[in-house]
């Protein structure tokens, strides 16, 4: 039987693990102290009890011993109630904090053994002063207590036998405080998450603390210009000292390092991520002889490689290095490690190359983080050790070749090898992997069939992915698995063609994405019914699948992808909670009024491609966190209601091809984060406001084309620094170009490399399976038709104002967009001259001036535009020669037709001076050539066969061995080269003006 005195010295401890009351039972005949009970009643009665947590503190006869109650600890002895355990807690279920709230009563003064207090969690209005006086207090934890006053009141100073203060999360700010230097026991100090920027007497105090053993001070934004002071007096603690964590303090590696390595013999614990480490890892680090846990990831500036040093490291258990810039051979890096002990090696996201060593030679290693690097090669042939591996992740790497034999990973939870160059089967390497939970080899090159025997033994299995390799999937339609998966990728793998009907035996499905599967038909009522209501994520997108949708309103799925597939009837309710709402490329149709039933989660909603009709709802200032709205292609019709101007974060609206009208409505100027807006190929009318330019400082992609815009176009749109494709085209503008367009700097800076999107980072898996990467897309007049950009659409910079009724000039400034890719200027009434300096756009590849009034020549410099892939100059007033280069003369003659005074080739056209017949081609340049171009004979082809047969092997032998031979000969052939280049050009023009058109 356990003793009292062993209860008593554990009771503590066992408080911390458990939210009962840990001593009832075990003495019944002990009861609580009488006025204790009475005081803990009082306790309760200040506070605000909304979750029933402290029912079963009642009054009644049943109930009358407190030592029962819960949260409530006693000592057997004496009954005095020794440890107070009500921290709040958070309820996954009904997504919130469970706690207690109101005023901390002094009752608890009445307790004067305790010994053990945490409140830690809840809400209260203070920290109250009386704390102070609980003269026994050993533990006190006050993490995560919402304050109303943010108050520290000195008197914890008085709790001289403190050995635990635990404050992380806590709000509240704390200045000058001397009161911390009084708690002469403290051994562990948690500050983390306070903002400890002004407190620089508290550090001063904390560090001089005789007993102290562990100091957390994450997230605490320690004092700039004091951190160098308040670290050095760090050397005064006790060679006790033994864990200490500064993760996310911004400290540079000079401040760090030299007080840190005084305490090479004591300290086990060192947490020094998200600081500014720099340069190596410093080979000091290998005297720590006790060191257990080392953390020096998210640094992002530590460079090279593990120094030798660490093989002296005999303890190390957890070494992390996440996010640096580390660039050593993976092999080499392994031998610089302890074999024996290390459990826990985080690696993620540098650049460390190389081969997979046999890393089963680490007997210990049970989690090994590899992801995020540039490793290669493949996998060893055959690993040699059986090994203890629980997590393994290698995704988002180069790692080539077939997987090995697996069965030495028995004990293997997490296997996540996507994101690499793997192939051959899968399968048949899994059998052995009975204790799996997730499993993902998504996007590789993985081959063959996958049938119900692969997935026997992957009972615990919850997590698959197997998207985008080329398996398919031969499962029995009646086929029951062994596991219940909570998330299942599949995208692109080859299903049966009809829906699978295994997924009805899945109970416990969040995420499932079986698009691109081939699948045809109906989906069945009892997927609507009862897979839909535990879904988080849906995505049934480019498959064949027809038939209506039904109301969805039971279930709450934050992100849906119906897109490409044959849906038609009437767009269905979709859950409030709505985040992502993905139905493009379907046959839905009717208006769209259910959309108002959706809350303030929606964040992106695509539409396109539909049959919707009717007016666009009123309802918008409902979506504050919209962020993509697509609704391009459809029926709409009416104005576009002001409400839209309250969407503040859209980023992207496209509502191109459909017969909305009225003007631009002035709320649209409050979407100042715009970056792409498309209203083409609808019936707006008015003129061009503005404000377009004034608000839309962020707009990377503008197009208003193919509408009824009138009036001239605003100079203030040269202030769209960002703009990239600007179309106005097909319109009734009037006007001249404005001559500031040289102010649109998005287009002058070169070619640009930059995604019209956002970085990807932060973006969690689900976001990234439903396609963010490819959202943003454009529809521009390219080369004589309509081309869709998606990918590729941050290459493209684009002018294009055709179709309208401008007059002018135009202005030389546009010469000065040096990324411009295609302008088009075609069917206009411009006048003047080509701009001379056309050839410093050095990226175009579009150019169509045709059908102006355009007069002059065309101007030499448009011949060194290499580039060039379309010209079009035609129906405008040019005159003169064309400019001779082979990127000009490549262009058929309709490309300068309808200009009767432009002559030379390839026109029919000859310029005057070209009576001989060269026609382009000046007389004092080129050589005479005989009329009939007889010296291209069937002798001229049977001489090269038999030189070339003959002479080939003598001549490059004598080559080869003269360098002044090889020189010389070199020399002339590039002289014949251009002589023969110009001599066939000739007689080529002379064939067309033979050849009748």
């Amino acid at each position: 039987m356990v003793s009292y005195d062993m209860m008593i010295l554990y009771l503590p401890l066992l408080f911390i693990c458990s939210n009962t009351n840990l001593v009832s039972g075990i003495i019944p005949e002990t009861r609580c102290v009488d006025h204790e009970r009475i005081a803990l009643l009082q306790f309760k009665k200040a506070l605000v009890d909304d979750y029933a947590l402290l029912n079963s503190w009642k009054d009644s006869t049943n109930a009358r011993d407190c030592c029962r109650w819960r949260g409530v600890g006693c000592n057997n002895s004496t009954g005095q109630v020794i440890a107070l355990h009500l921290s709040g807690t958070w309820s996954d279920q009904e997504d919130q904090k469970l706690g207690l709230s109101g005023e901390i009563d002094s009752s608890l003064l009445s307790l004067s053994s305790l010994t053990y207090l945490d409140l830690s969690g809840n809400n209260f209005t203070r920290i109250p002063e009386f704390i102070g006086s609980l003269k026994n207090l050993h533990h006190l934890n006050l993490s995560g207590v919402e304050l109303t006053s943010p108050k520290i009141p000195d008197q914890l100073g008085n709790l001289s036998n403190l050995q635990t203060l635990d404050l992380l999360g806590t709000p509240v700010f704390i200045k000058d405080t001397h009161w911390l230097s009084s708690l002469s026991s403290l051994k562990y100090l948690d500050l983390s998450n306070i903002y400890l920027s002004y407190s620089v007497s508290l550090l001063n105090t904390a560090i001089k603390l005789p007993s102290l053993v562990e100091l957390r001070l994450r997230n605490s934004f320690l004092p700039v210009n004091t951190a160098n002071s308040f670290l050095d007096l760090l050397t005064n603690l006790s060679n006790s000292f033994s864990a200490l964590d500064l993760h996310n303090n911004d400290l540079p590696s000079d401040t760090i390092y030299p007080w840190l390595f005084n305490f090479s013999r004591s300290l086990s614990v060192v947490n020094l991520s998200v600081n500014k480490l720099l340069g190596t890892i410093p080979d000091a680090f290998g005297t720590f002889r006790n060191l257990k846990t080392l953390d020096l990831g998210f640094n992002n500036g530590l460079k090279g490689g593990i120094p030798s040093s660490f093989r002296n490291l005999s303890h190390l258990h957890r070494l992390l290095l996440y996010r640096n810039d580390l660039d050593q051979d993976l092999p080499s890096l392994f031998s610089n490690l302890h074999v024996r002990s290390l459990q826990v090696l985080g690696l993620s996201w540098n650049r460390i190359s190389g081969s997979l060593p046999d890393f089963t030679t680490f007997s210990a290693l049970t989690e090994l983080y590899l992801d995020n690097n540039r490793l290669n090669g493949s996998f060893p042939r055959k690993f040699q050790e059986n090994s203890s591996l629980l997590i393994l992740h290698l995704w988002s790497n180069r790692i080539n070749g077939l997987l090995p034999d697996l069965s030495v990973f028995g004990s293997l939870s997490e296997l996540y090898l996507d994101n690499n160059l793997l192939q051959g089967t899968l399968g048949g390497r899994l059998g052995s992997l009975s204790k799996l939970k997730s499993l993902d080899a998504s996007f590789n090159f993985f081959s063959g069939t996958i049938t119900e025997q692969h997935f026997v033994n992957l009972s615990r299995l919850v997590y698959l992915d197997l998207s985008h390799n080329s398996l398919t999937l031969n499962l029995k339609p009646d086929w029951s698995p062994p596991f219940q998966l909570g998330t299942i990728s599949l995208s692109s793998c080859k299903l049966r063609s009809s829906f699978p009907t295994w997924l009805k035996t899945q109970k416990n499905l969040v995420v499932l994405d079986i698009s691109n599967n081939g699948i045809s038909g109906t989906v069945p009522n009892w997927f609507w019914e009862s897979v839909i209501p535990r879904l988080q994520y849906l995505n049934l997108s480019s498959n064949e699948i027809y038939g209506t949708v039904p109301d969805l309103v039971s279930g709450e799925i934050p992100l849906i992808d119906l897109g490409s597939n044959s849906f038609s009837g009437s767009l269905p309710l979709f859950p409030a909670n709505t985040a992502v709402l993905i139905v493009r490329d379907n046959m839905f149709s009717g208006p769209v009024s259910s959309l108002c039933h959706l809350t303030t989660t929606l964040s992106f909603l695509d539409l396109s491609n539909n049959k919707l009709s009717g007016k666009l709802p009123n309802c918008w200032n409902s979506y504050e966190q919209l962020f993509i709205l697509n609704l391009e292609n459809n029926e709409f019709t009416g104005e576009i209601p002001d409400s839209i101007g309250a969407l503040r974060s859209v980023f992207m609206m496209s509502m191109r091809g459909n017969r909305l009208t009225g003007e631009l409505p002035s709320f649209l100027r409050n979407c100042t984060d715009l970056g792409l807006l498309d209203l083409g190929e609808n019936m707006l009318s008015g003129k061009i406001p503005e404000w377009i330019g004034e608000s839309f400082w962020m707009l990377r992609v503008l197009s208003l084309s193919s509408n009824r815009f009138h009036g001239a176009i605003p100079a203030s749109l040269c202030m769209l620094k960002k703009i990239q494709i600007l179309d106005l085209s097909v319109n009734i503008i009037s006007g001249t170009i404005p001559k500031c367009v040289n102010n649109l700097s998005g287009m002058s800076t070169g070619r640009t490399y930059a995604t019209i999107g956002f970085d990807e980072s932060g973006l969690d898996h689900s976001q990234r399976l439903i396609g963010y990467r490819t959202m943003f897309k454009e529809t521009l007049q390219w080369k004589g038709r309509q081309s869709e950009y998606r990918n590729t659409l941050g290459l493209v910079v684009s002018l294009d104002l055709s179709s309208n009724r401008l007059t002018g000039e135009i202005p030389d400034q546009i010469t000065s967009l040096l990324g411009l890719v295609a302008v088009n200027l075609s069917r206009n009434s411009l006048t003047g001259p080509i701009p001379e300096h056309v050839g410093l756009l050095r990226w175009l590849d579009f150019l169509d001036l045709s059908r102006n009034h355009l007069a002059g020549g065309i101007p030499l410099s448009l011949s060194q535009l290499s580039n060039l892939g379309v010209l079009d100059v035609s129906f405008n007033n040019l005159s003169g020669r064309i400019p001779k280069s082979t990127q000009l003369q490549s262009f058929d003659m309709s490309s300068y037709t309808g200009n009767p005074t432009l002559c030379g080739v390839p026109l029919l056209n000859e310029c005057p001076g070209d009576g001989d017949g060269t026609r382009g081609g000046r007389q004092e340049d080129i050589e005479e050539v005989e009329d009939d171009g007889k010296w291209i004979s069937n002798g001229f082809y049977v001489s090269i066969v038999i030189g070339f047969v003959f002479g080939f092997w003598g001549l490059c032998g004598s080559l080869l061995v003269s360098d002044s031979w090889r020189h010389g000969y070199f020399g002339f052939l590039k002289m014949v080269k251009d002589k023969t280049i110009v001599t066939v050009e000739i007689s080529f023009a002379r064939l067309y003006r033979r050849t009748p058109t």
